[in-house]
C-alpha cells in the first residue's frame, strides 16, 4: 500500500509539473471521453468494489457517456446485497447508496429501514471523522433517493460540534481526536460532512458555529500553492489531485446551503480550475475521477462558475493570413453566457506592445471570437497576448468568474526571405577571393570547390522577415562530411544584417584529422517562426591537407547501422572435397561373395551333420524359454542388419545392451532345462 501510494504521489507531482509548464488551459473535450472508456474498464461486467463502480459511473455520467445498461445487472446485485445486510460496513453502505443514485437499483418508497437505523446510529455514536462522513452523507443520499423519509437529526447541533472539534487552527482537520496529525484532505471530508448536518438539521445551526467554520476555510486557503500562471492547488500526503478535489467537493457542498453564505475569492476558484485542466488526461482511474468530479463541482456551485479562455491554436501563419480564434467556455466545455473578449495587449519579445485594446468579433455559429486582421507592424516572432473577458453580470442568472487577464504565448510564423547567399574560397594571407559562387539555398546545388590548408572557406547570406527586418534564426549550421563519413558541424552566426561563417583550414587541420579528399557541404537553417526552414545540400569541396603527424589523433570510428545485421548476409562459397576413387565394380562383387561364402558353408554343414529339433523341449516352460532364446538371437541378427542399413552406432549399442540382458536371462533358463533333461536320461 505504501509503494502504491508513493507511486501515485510521484505521478501527481509529475502532473503538477506539467500543469506548471502548460500556459493555455483547455476545457474537457472528446479526448477525455475517449480516455474514460479505456480507464474505467470493468472486469467481467462489474468492478472490484462499489467504490470503484461509483467513481466510474460518476465520471462517465459527467462526461455524458451512457454505460448504465452494461453495468447495472451485476452492480445492482451488489447494491441490493449491501443495503439488505444488517452487517454491512458504513463505507459499503455509503457507496452502495452512491451507486444507487445513478443506477436506480432501489427507488420509490422501498426504504431500507435497517440501513437508515445503522446510519443514524453511526452518526450518533461516531468518534472518527470517516464514520461521521459515511453516516451523514449516507443519510443525505437516502433523503435524496427515497421520498417521504423523515431523516432529520434531532441532535444535529451536537453532531456539528463533534465534527468541528476535529478542526485545527490552520484550517486543516484531524481524522480522530486521538490523532494529532492533521490533513488538508480530511478538511474536504469535514466540509462535506458539515454540509450534510446542515441539510438534515430540523432547525438552523448556530451561526457562530458556521462562522467559525468559514474562518477556518479562509485560513485553509492560506496554504494554497501557486504557480506564476495563476494556477492554485492544495498539497497533502494523498497527492495534489486527490487533496484539491476533496477540498473542492467539500467547499461546494458547504456553500450549497444558503445559511452558510460562503463566498470565495474568484481568482482562487479559477486557479483551482486551471490546475485540474492543466494536468491533461490522468492515466490513473482515481485521479481521473477526482479531476472530472472536482470540475463538475466547480461548474455547478452557488458562489461562482469559472469560465476558461482557450485557443484552438497558438500559432498564427502570416503567410496564410489566418485569423486569431478564441473560445470561452465552462470547465466542462459548456457554452459560456453572452460576453465580450478583448485583446488588451500583444507584447513582442522585447516587451513592446504592438496591439492594444482590440475587441474580438463573435461568430455565433462556431461560438468563436476572432481577430481577422493584424496591424502592419505585426511581424513574425514570439508574442504574449493578454486577453480580458468582459462579463455582463446583469444579464446572467448565475455568477460567473474569470481571470482578470489571461496571458497566452503566441507564435507568429511566416516565410523568411533568403538573399545574397554566396560561398567563396579565400587566400589566408591577403583575404582575396580565389573563387566565389552565388547560391540558391531553396534547392540543392552542385557547387564544386577546392582548397588547401592555407586557404579559407566563407559562407554568407541574409535573412529578412516579411516586414524586411533582419531575422536571426535559432539554428543555422554548416556541416562538412568527409567521404569516410566523418562529420564536422560549425555554427553560422548572425552579425548585423548578414549571417556569415569563415572556416580557416590552417587552424582546423587537426580538427579535420588531416583528412584530405572530398567533403560534402550541407547547410541547415531552422526556427519555430520560419515556415520555410531548410536543409540544403550546397555541393562539395576538395581539400588538400598536410600528411597526418605520427602523434596526431586518429579520426573516430564511425558507428555501424544497428539494423545492418538484419540485412542480407554475404554469400558463403564452399568447395567440397573431391571424392576418392572407388574400386572396380567387379572387385566389390568378388569381395561380397567371399563374405557370403562362409555362411553358405555353415548351412551346408548343418545339413551334413543331420541337424534336427528332436531335442527341442516339450514342456511349456522349457519350450517358452527356448523360443525366447532363439527369438532373441534372431533379434540380434536383425539389429545388425538395421545397423548396416540405417541405425547409428549409439542407437545400436543401446538396443544391443537391452537384448544382451534379455538373452542372458532366457539362455540361462534354456541351458538349465537342457541340463535337467539330460540328467533324467542318464538316471533312467
Amino acid at each position: 500500500m505504501m509503494a502504491r501510494g508513493l507511486a501515485r504521489f510521484l505521478v501527481s507531482l509529475l502532473l503538477v509539473a506539467i500543469c506548471n509548464a502548460a500556459s493555455v488551459s483547455q476545457p474537457i473535450s472528446d479526448s477525455h471521453r475517449s480516455a474514460a472508456l479505456d480507464v474505467f474498464v470493468p472486469l467481467d461486467g462489474s468492478y472490484k468494489s462499489l467504490e470503484e463502480a461509483y467513481e466510474a459511473l460518476r465520471s462517465l455520467e459527467i462526461l455524458g457517456i451512457d454505460k448504465k445498461s452494461d453495468l447495472s445487472s451485476g452492480t445492482c446485485e451488489n447494491v441490493v446485497k449491501v443495503l439488505g445486510s444488517p452487517s454491512s460496513a458504513l463505507k459499503d453502505v455509503f457507496y452502495a447508496l452512491s451507486v444507487n443514485g445513478i443506477l436506480k437499483c432501489k427507488s420509490g418508497d422501498d426504504v431500507p429501514k435497517d440501513v437508515v437505523s445503522k446510519l443514524q446510529a453511526g452518526a450518533k455514536d461516531a468518534k472518527l471523522l470517516l464514520d461521521f462522513y459515511y453516516s451523514i452523507r449516507g443519510l443525505v443520499l437516502v433523503k435524496e433517493q427515497f421520498s417521504g423519509t423523515d431523516l432529520t437529526l434531532g441532535d444535529a447541533e451536537a453532531i456539528f460540534r463533534s465534527v468541528k472539534a476535529l478542526s485545527q487552527s490552520d484550517g486543516r482537520w484531524r481524522y480522530s481526536s486521538n490523532n494529532a496529525e492533521s490533513s488538508t484532505f480530511a478538511a474536504g471530508l469535514a466540509f462535506e460532512t458539515l454540509a450534510g448536518v446542515i441539510s438534515l438539521a430540523p432547525s438552523e445551526i448556530d451561526q457562530s458555529l458556521i462562522q467559525t467554520v468559514k474562518t477556518g476555510i479562509l485560513k485553509l486557503f492560506d496554504s494554497l500553492r501557486k504557480y506564476d500562471d495563476g494556477t492554485f492547488y492544495f498539497d497533502g500526503s494523498e497527492g495534489p489531485i486527490s487533496t484539491t478535489a476533496s477540498v473542492i467537493r467539500g467547499l461546494t457542498s458547504f456553500a450549497a446551503s444558503e445559511s452558510t453564505g460562503l463566498n470565495l475569492p474568484g481568482d482562487k476558484i479559477v486557479g483551482l480550475a486551471k490546475f485540474f485542466l492543466g494536468v491533461g488526461i490522468p492515466g490513473d482511474a482515481k485521479d481521473f475521477f477526482n479531476q472530472i468530479d472536482a470540475l463538475a463541482s466547480l461548474e455547478d456551485n452557488r458562489f461562482s462558475v469559472p469560465l476558461i479562455l482557450s485557443l484552438p491554436s497558438t500559432v498564427i501563419s502570416l503567410t496564410k493570413k489566418e485569423p486569431l480564434k478564441v473560445k470561452v467556455s465552462t470547465v466542462l466545455g459548456s457554452k459560456a453566457p453572452a460576453l465580450g473578449v478583448k485583446l488588451a495587449q500583444a507584447l513582442n519579445s522585447k516587451g513592446s506592445s504592438v496591439i492594444n485594446n482590440q475587441e474580438l468579433k463573435f461568430d455565433a455559429d462556431s461560438a468563436t471570437y476572432f481577430l481577422d486582421s493584424f496591424p502592419k507592424n505585426f511581424d513574425v516572432g514570439k508574442y504574449t497576448f493578454v486577453f480580458e473577458i468582459l462579463l455582463d453580470e446583469s444579464a446572467n442568472e448565475k455568477a460567473y468568474i474569470t481571470e482578470a487577464q489571461t496571458k497566452v504565448p503566441i507564435a507568429a510564423t511566416g516565410a523568411i526571405s533568403i538573399e545574397n547567399a554566396e560561398i567563396a574560397v579565400l587566400d589566408s594571407d591577403v583575404g582575396s577571393v580565389e573563387s566565389q559562387k552565388k547560391l540558391d539555398l531553396t534547392k540543392d546545388g552542385g557547387v564544386s570547390l577546392s582548397a588547401n590548408h592555407l586557404q579559407k572557406l566563407r559562407l554568407s547570406f541574409q535573412l529578412t522577415t516579411p516586414l524586411g527586418l533582419v531575422f536571426k534564426p535559432h539554428q543555422a549550421f554548416l556541416k562538412l562530411k568527409h567521404e569516410s563519413q566523418v562529420e564536422h558541424i560549425f555554427l553560422v552566426k548572425t552579425s548585423g544584417k548578414k549571417a556569415e561563417l569563415v572556416l580557416d583550414f590552417l587552424g582546423l587541420v587537426e580538427k579535420l584529422y588531416y583528412l584530405s579528399g572530398k567533403y560534402e557541404i550541407q547547410l541547415t537553417i531552422g526556427d519555430a517562426s520560419m515556415e520555410n526552414s531548410l536543409l540544403s545540400n550546397i555541393g562539395h569541396i576538395e581539400l588538400d591537407l598536410p600528411e597526418r603527424p605520427e602523434k596526431a589523433p586518429l579520426p573516430p570510428l564511425q558507428p555501424t547501422d544497428p539494423y545492418s545485421r538484419y540485412g542480407p548476409k554475404a554469400e558463403i562459397s564452399h568447395i567440397f572435397r573431391i571424392p576418392e576413387k572407388l574400386p572396380a565394380k567387379q572387385l566389390s562383387l568378388i569381395f561380397l561373395g567371399l563374405i557370403v561364402l562362409p555362411f553358405i558353408a555353415f548351412l551346408i554343414g548343418l545339413t551334413r551333420l543331420g541337424v534336427n529339433i528332436k531335442s527341442f523341449p516339450s514342456s511349456v516352460g522349457a519350450a517358452t524359454s527356448a523360443l525366447l532364446f532363439h527369438g532373441g538371437i534372431g533379434a540380434v541378427l536383425l539389429l545388425y542388419v538395421l545397423f548396416w542399413l540405417k541405425l547409428d552406432l549409439f542407437t545400436t549399442l543401446k538396443a544391443l545392451s537391452l537384448l544382451g540382458v534379455f538373452l542372458l536371462f532366457v539362455g540361462h533358463r534354456t541351458l538349465s532345462n537342457l541340463a535337467a533333461a539330460s540328467n533324467k536320461l542318464k538316471s533312467a
